[in-house]
C-alpha cells in the first residue's frame, strides 16, 4: 500500500513521534503538518513521507487525532466525526486504520492487548450519516474486511502465549462517563466483547464511503465489573491513557504490515 490514513485517540498523541518500522526497511524522510478543510470543519493532520530501501515509490501515512481541539481534549460525544472521516477520505488512502482505546469485556482480552473490531453494536440513539439529503443505505455486513484483518492476526496473536480474543464485537456507548457494571453486563449478554466511546460513528461514516477499514482496538482497562477477582475496581482515565500508550509498538507493527502488503 502507498497511502494509509490513521485515526487515533486516547494514548496515540505521540504515535508519529514514536514511529517504529522495525527491520522493514521503511524510513521517515519527511513529516509535515497541515490543516484539512472540508464542509464539516478543520482537521489537523500529520503527514509522514516514507521511503524504503530499494523501493522506487514513496509511501504516505496521514495521522489524525480524533480528540484534537485548541490545546484541550475533545470529549467523545463532541468529536466532529464527519470532519475527521471526510478529512481522512480526502487523503485518498487505500485503507483507513482507526485505533480505539476500549474496555475489555471478554476474559481473554486483558489490558495491554490489541485486538480487532469485527462488528459494532450500537443502540446509543441518533443517526450519523453523510446522506442527510438523499438516502444511502450502506452495507455493514463486513465493514471490516476479513482479508485485511487476516494480515494482522499473526502479529496480534504473538502478543502473548495465552489464549487471546482477537476478533471482537465492540459495543458503542456515548460517554464521556465510563459505563456502569450493569450496562457492561447487559452488553456482554448481547454479544459484546469490548466497549468503546468512539468506534461506531467512524465505522458508519467510513462504511458509507466504501473505503477499506481496519479497526484496531487497544484494551486499556477492564470494563466496569469485569476485573478478575475485583469486580468493584474503579476505572481511572490517566491509567487508561498510559496503558493505551504502551501499545503503540504493536500499532506500528500493524501499520507496517499493511504497508508491506
Amino acid at each position: 500500500m502507498q497511502r494509509i490514513a490513521v485515526i487515533g485517540g486516547t494514548g496515540m498523541k505521540q504515535l508519529v513521534a514514536e514511529a517504529d518500522f522495525g527491520d522493514s526497511g521503511f524510513t521517515v524522510s519527511q513529516v509535515d503538518s497541515l490543516i484539512s478543510e472540508n464542509e464539516y470543519g478543520e482537521v489537523p493532520i500529520e503527514v509522514m513521507v516514507l521511503s524504503r530501501q530499494g523501493g522506487s515509490e514513496e509511501c504516505r501515512i496521514f495521522v489524525i487525532h480524533r480528540h484534537h481541539g485548541d490545546g484541550k481534549t475533545t470529549p467523545p460525544h463532541l468529536v466532529n466525526y464527519h470532519a475527521i472521516v471526510r478529512a481522512a477520505a480526502d487523503c485518498r488512502p487505500e485503507v483507513i486504520l482507526s485505533v480505539q482505546s476500549v474496555g475489555g469485556i471478554d476474559p481473554n482480552f486483558p489490558p495491554g492487548i490489541v485486538g480487532m473490531a469485527e462488528h459494532t453494536l450500537d443502540f446509543s440513539g441518533g443517526p450519523i450519516t453523510f446522506s442527510s439529503d438523499d438516502a444511502h443505505h450502506a452495507d455493514m455486513t463486513h465493514h471490516y474486511p476479513e482479508e485485511l484483518r487476516g494480515l494482522l492476526r499473526p502479529i496480534l496473536a504473538a502478543q502473548s502465549d495465552d489464549e487471546l480474543c482477537l476478533d471482537h464485537v465492540v459495543a458503542h456507548m456515548t460517554g464521556p462517563q465510563f459505563e456502569t457494571p450493569a450496562e457492561v453486563e447487559a452488553l456482554h449478554r448481547l454479544g459484546a466483547t469490548a466497549v468503546s466511546m468512539t468506534i461506531s460513528p467512524e465505522a458508519k461514516l467510513v462504511g458509507e464511503l466504501g473505503i477499506p477499514h481496519v479497526g484496531l482496538i487497544a484494551s486499556s482497562n477492564w470494563a466496569a465489573g469485569k476485573t478478575p477477582g475485583d469486580p468493584d475496581s474503579k476505572i481511572d482515565h490517566l491509567s487508561v491513557e498510559a496503558k493505551a500508550a504502551d501499545m503503540r509498538g504493536t500499532i506500528w507493527q500493524c501499520i507496517t504490515a499493511l504497508l508491506e502488503n
